[in-house]
């Protein structure tokens, strides 16, 4: 989105000092079943799917950034939000915010094969980086873009997302109540790739 979408770098609570710590790849995590010691699943119990959502340029200054377009909640309010949907929606939610694109790429890497789905507001990196676009088309779930602004009714150049070729949704001009309609919305994807039959499970 070529908005400058909110900001922080992920974790709860104090969005700055999340950030500090969520500079490199996750954790990796089995999202499905747990393995004892020997490796074999633990019956009965499951991991919720990751889902993670990615935040580019700028959205750091959430709620102090021309908020006449973004509005005044920061981006750790949209952090907490999510957390909050996710535990609701029996998501396991992982949140991070970058200036750099390497950093978003890495974290795309890191989905793979481990991650339900992705949730991305990639902000003005929307509209420049095929380098993102290449990273999220090698991811095989879900993937929702979310622009807080209508970016259709701002200039010309925000009118054009190299991720929306890749995207199973766009959600665009809703505010950070976006972020909320996007992991509703892959919530559903996740549930209905994990009944659909062999073959038919990229969404």
């Amino acid at each position: 989105m070529g908005e400058g979408d909110r900001p922080q770098d992920g974790g709860g609570g104090d969005a700055q000092s999340k950030g500090a710590r969520m500079h490199g790849p996750p954790r990796r995590v089995r999202d499905t079943a747990l393995s004892g010691a020997a490796g074999a699943p633990l019956e009965g119990i499951r991991v919720n799917p990751i889902v993670v959502v990615l935040n580019g340029p700028n959205l750091n200054l959430l709620g102090s950034r021309e908020p006449d377009i973004y509005g005044r909640e920061t981006l750790a309010d949209v952090e907490a939000d999510c957390r909050r949907l996710g535990k609701e929606l029996g998501l396991a939610i992982e949140f991070h915010q970058s200036n750099r694109e390497y950093e978003i790429i890495d974290w795309i890497h890191a989905a793979r094969g481990r991650a339900g789905g992705i949730v991305i507001n990639p902000a003005a990196f929307t509209h420049t980086s095929v380098a993102i676009l290449d990273a999220l088309a090698a991811f095989e779930g879900p993937i929702i873009e979310v622009h807080i602004s209508n970016v259709h009714r701002r200039e010309p150049f925000r009118h054009h997302s190299f991720v929306s070729g890749v995207a199973s949704g766009v959600i665009v001009g809703c505010g950070t109540q976006g972020y909320g309609f996007a992991l509703r919305r892959i919530a559903k994807l996740i549930e209905e790739r994990s009944s659909a039959p062999a073959g038919r499970q990229r969404a």
